[in-house]
């Protein structure tokens, strides 16, 4: 059983977390804490195997947590679960020793690949007899191609409704989403509600003067 602890700064990104991970044969939640703080001393005291690792915490930056991690020998392996989209720190977070970055936001479908992925790559053992043996132990941590979009939908345009969404804390109408992308109301919609229906956006009513209300879409911080 790999022993998993939850580090996420807000509560229901975190709960959504424990939720995911208790559902993956193989793998147990050791705990769930909000800070960089509170994971260290958490694996200080606790038997851990894998963290998964928000790098934007209320304390301290994820590498931060990495680095102390090492620095205090803990055979502890680290996934990035995080926003950021730079390059220069995905390779800070490869440096410092962690095993995948997950980019938020993220399916249930995405993280599981990432989990059984790593599992195998741990479950690797004994000696190898040449260079394909460690390549494939090496390729167990590489992510196969994602699963296609259904027909007709593209991910230039799931990421410019993506970003679009990131840019709008109090969310977006179909409408707004379609002015931002320089799409229908109808193809922005279509987008949106397949976010929504894969646990990446909340619908949210927001009522007007007159009429029914209208629906309002808002990223899933996962």
């Amino acid at each position: 059983m790999i022993r998993v602890l939850v580090v996420e700064d807000e509560p229901v990104a975190a709960e959504a977390h424990r939720v995911y991970v208790e559902r993956l044969p193989g793998f147990s939640v050791a705990g769930v804490v909000h800070s960089g703080g509170e994971a260290l001393r958490f694996c200080e005291r606790e038997p851990v195997d894998l963290v998964l690792l928000d790098f934007y915490l209320p304390d301290t930056h994820g590498l931060a947590v990495c680095r102390s991690l090492r620095a205090a020998g803990l055979p502890i392996d680290v996934i990035a679960v995080t926003s950021a989209r730079d390059l220069g720190l995905v390779k800070a977070a490869v440096s410092v020793g962690v095993v995948q970055y997950l980019l938020k936001p993220f399916t249930f479908a995405t993280l599981r690949e990432k989990l059984e992925r790593y599992a195998e790559f741990r479950d690797a053992s004994g000696e190898v007899t040449g260079q394909a043996e460690i390549d494939r132990a090496l390729g167990a941590l590489r992510t196969t191609e994602q699963p296609p979009l259904p027909k007709g939908m593209s991910v230039q345009t799931l990421e410019a409704i993506t970003d679009a969404l990131s840019g709008a804390a109090e969310g977006l109408s179909a409408g707004a989403a379609a002015n931002a992308i320089g799409a229908s109301r109808v193809t922005a919609r279509r987008y949106l509600e397949y976010l929504a229906d894969n646990g990446m956006a909340h619908r949210e009513p927001h009522y007007g003067q007159v009429g029914r209300p209208e629906v309002w879409y808002r990223l899933t911080r996962v």
